[in-house]
């Protein structure tokens, strides 16, 4: 018996039978095993039995694929070849993402001749890439070394169409009715800022006034064409900001600026930017100093900057000082003018004050209130219906009903006299009696004394006229002071006009005289305010709907609203006035006739 070992089979032999025999399963050319037993090719395997090349036919057949598939099976579970497969699927992964070509695949699936890996080819965009953004980023830089701005366009005349915007300031101005506004006027510690709004179409103002050179009139400013009164606020910050348009109701006071201030031309000017018509002038034929300097490019659209006089056709306002209107010196006005002829800054040099800048908000337009002393909130005057009419005849009876009144004075007399006040009122007795304080005199009271007799009044120190602070006095005392009363006839100022009015309140004159201003509220009623008397004395009276009077205000000689509110309340009896003495006849001289 042959007891060498059996050679592996030649799988390439037996998977493929030869033409020549293809029902025989032949073994090596010589028929002999390399030990030299008999080889596969005799049918015998070594052991005796058939090798596996033997059989004919269908059976050979079977016999072969089987054992490729018991060979392909045993392969496949056989741990050694599956690790073997897993390091060699990683180490072509680590090749790829390392774009390090593989060389030594033993398995024949890597094709050297094929493309390029993905690898090289995102690593050769990206070097393009690179390449392109320094060669963009050095021509930018050489671009900006060498770039230079356009020349801007030389100034030049006005153009007709230029013109005739120049000479539409004023007119668009008074028909866009408001806006914003924001000033500095003068330099260092003499500046003076200003915010808040103009009201063209009312000849209106309402600003808060700051910056180091406000002074005394630091706080709150409203001016009616000549009319301006402040509220000060010496603790304000310097800086202004827009102020409440709710205007407070208390402390404001009549206000004349000191000569040489810097702020009445500011506001002069203000007030004069807007007129009925344009200038005539400017639009037909455009001054030699106005000219076109430059174009700018802001949020609201793109701006003109033309440098011109200022407008000569407003009057000088009629405060006493002189017109803002008149040019600057050096004719250096300039104006930032939009394609629709709107007004959105403006400097200018104005004498005794300097280098004024107004910028204008001309989206920021609210309707402005004016405080009481300036006539309050407009109205739409009417006349009066039937019920109105009623309310107003039987007025005097009414009042003769309720016997008397608490009264609070607030009034804006003279030039700058501002006079508070408070005391009582009798229609039964036609009588009044007040404690009158200046705010210009704060330690003073005047006591005033009214009744069918007369007048009479006394001046005293603060504490024995009743005391209390200037801006809020006290009722006067009780029983009156004994001494220092003047008497006098009934006078024709604006107090004592006030006061008779009130005592006389009923007596508004002829029937249908009368119109209805607005409606209003005052302590909490709605009111209906009722205007009558002759231009120069104009007297406004407050009806609740109970037909009371509530309020009762003058248009003073200063053109300021002086009022007296009244409360319905016990009066306290008054002793009679003392009666001027009655003036002597001259004595005549011895020997005449």
């Amino acid at each position: 018996m042959d007891t060498s070992a059996t050679p592996a089979p030649d799988t390439a032999r037996t998977a493929t039978p030869s033409p020549a025999a293809p029902g025989t399963g032949k073994g090596t050319a010589s028929g002999k095993s390399p030990t030299g037993g008999k080889g596969t090719a005799s049918g015998k395997s070594p052991t005796g039995g058939r090798g596996p090349g033997t059989g004919s036919g269908p059976t050979a057949g079977r016999s072969a694929g089987g054992a490729r598939r018991a060979t392909a099976g045993r392969r496949t579970k056989d741990p050694r070849r599956t690790a073997a497969e897993r390091n060699l699927a990683e180490n072509r992964e680590i090749t790829r993402s390392g774009d390090t070509p593989d060389t030594t695949d033993t398995t024949g699936a890597a094709d050297t001749a094929g493309p390029p890996p993905t690898g090289r080819r995102r690593r050769t965009v990206l070097l393009l890439l690179g390449l392109t953004a320094v060669t963009s980023a050095t021509a930018l830089v050489l671009g900006l070394l060498s770039w230079a701005p356009d020349p801007p366009e030389p100034a030049r005349p006005l153009t007709l169409a230029e013109g005739e915007r120049l000479a539409a300031v004023r007119v668009t101005n008074l028909r866009d009715l408001r806006a914003g506004v924001r000033v500095t006027a003068g330099t260092g510690a003499a500046r003076t800022e200003l915010v808040g709004w103009v009201d063209w179409s009312r000849s209106l103002l309402y600003l808060d006034v700051g910056g180091p050179g406000a002074g005394a009139e630091r706080g709150l400013l409203q001016r009616s064409g000549p009319v301006l009164v402040i509220r000060p606020d010496p603790a304000a910050v310097p800086t202004p900001a827009a102020p409440p348009l709710m205007p407070p109701v208390d402390r404001w006071r009549l206000h004349r600026p000191a000569p040489g201030s810097h702020l009445a031309p500011v506001l002069d000017l203000l007030l004069d930017l807007a007129a009925d018509r344009p200038d005539t002038t400017t639009r037909t034929a455009p001054s030699d100093e106005a000219r076109w300097l430059a174009r700018e490019a802001v949020p609201a659209g793109p701006l003109d900057v033309i440098q011109a006089p200022l407008p000569t056709g407003a009057s000088a306002a009629s405060t006493g000082t002189p017109s803002a209107a008149t040019p600057a010196p050096d004719g250096q006005t300039r104006y930032w003018l939009d394609q629709d002829a709107r007004l959105h800054k403006l400097v200018t040099v104005l004498p005794g004050t300097g280098p004024v800048t107004m910028i204008f908000n001309r989206v920021d337009r609210p309707t402005l209130r004016p405080v009481d002393a300036l006539g309050g909130r407009p109205g739409l005057p009417r006349a009066l219906t039937d019920a109105e009419q009623r309310r107003l005849d039987r007025l005097p009876a009414r009042l003769r009903a309720h016997g008397g009144a608490t009264v609070t004075l607030t009034a804006a007399t003279g030039t700058d006299t501002n006079l508070r006040g408070a005391g009582w009122l009798s229609w039964t007795a036609r009588s009044a009696y007040l404690s009158v304080a200046d705010l210009g005199v704060p330690d003073r009271r005047t006591l005033l004394r009214r009744d069918a007799g007369g007048l009479a009044r006394a001046d005293l120190p603060a504490p024995d006229g009743g005391g209390g602070t200037a801006e809020a006095p006290a009722r006067p005392p009780l029983p009156p002071p004994a001494g220092g009363w003047r008497a006098s006839r009934p006078a024709r100022d604006d107090l004592s006009v006030l006061v008779d009015a009130a005592i006389a309140a009923g007596s508004v004159g002829q029937r249908g005289a009368a119109v209805r201003v607005r409606e209003d509220v005052t302590a909490g009623r709605t009111v209906d305010v009722i205007e009558s008397g002759p231009a120069d004395a104009r007297l406004r009276y407050w009806l609740d709907r109970d037909g009371s009077l509530r309020r009762l205000e003058l248009r003073t000689d200063a053109g300021a609203w002086a009022h007296l509110d009244l409360q319905p309340a016990v009066v306290p009896r008054q002793a009679a006035n003392p009666r001027p003495p009655a003036p002597r006849s001259p004595t005549p001289r011895p020997g005449a006739r």
